[in-house]
């Protein structure tokens, strides 16, 4: 049609490690994704404001994940441990840019999955999958500075740090500068 650009829906994604599963998210993941967004930690570094009420984990499983996917947007995903298949992460990917082939991506884990390496398998494996799978050609991820766990998954799951974005999100409301790291395909070779 002249005139309409055609609205690319964002690829259906499922990605597996050794220890876990990224699948997107359905209904019955809403309880565990709404405790892991209620989180004291996780609501620390979201773009939220203080007063902000609790994300509702069915509309962020359900409504919202299917309008980010077909708008083109991204998509929501679970991250499920293997050897229980409990919901331990929520990952979502955003900003989809189809001509430049770059999309950024996000994490939020549980409180008792963090620390053992899950995030940094699941954020890997999907950087990878985007690339090999999907012609993905950049994968970003921005981390606002002081968020340390989030910078360590970052480096170990080999994004590449490539400056500061100054005055690029906020954090609990306020304006706030954003590390910018990036997984290219050439990181692939």
């Amino acid at each position: 049609m002249i005139g309409q650009v055609a609205v690319r829906r964002f690829p259906a994604l499922t990605v597996s490690t050794p220890r876990t599963e990224v699948r997107q998210l359905r209904e019955v993941d809403a309880a565990a994704a709404g405790e892991i967004f209620a989180d004291k930690l996780t609501r620390r570094w979201l773009p939220l404001a203080d007063d902000s009420g609790p994300i509702d984990g069915l509309a962020w499983c359900t409504d919202l994940a299917r309008q980010r996917r077909d708008s083109g947007d991204g998509d929501h995903y679970g991250v499920i441990r293997r050897e229980d298949a409990q919901l331990v992460g929520c990952l979502w990917t955003r900003r989809a840019d189809w001509g430049a082939r770059l999309t950024e991506i996000s994490y939020a884990m549980a409180p008792h999955a963090r620390g053992f390496g899950l995030a940094v398998e699941a954020v890997d494996a999907v950087a990878i999958a985007l690339i090999l799978e999907h012609g993905f050609q950049r994968i970003e991820l921005r981390v606002a500075p002081g968020n340390t766990p989030s910078r360590r998954v970052a480096e170990k799951a080999g994004f590449s740090y490539e400056g500061l974005l100054r005055n690029a999100g906020y954090v609990r409301g306020a304006r706030t500068d954003l590390e910018l790291w990036s997984f290219v395909a050439a990181d692939l070779h």
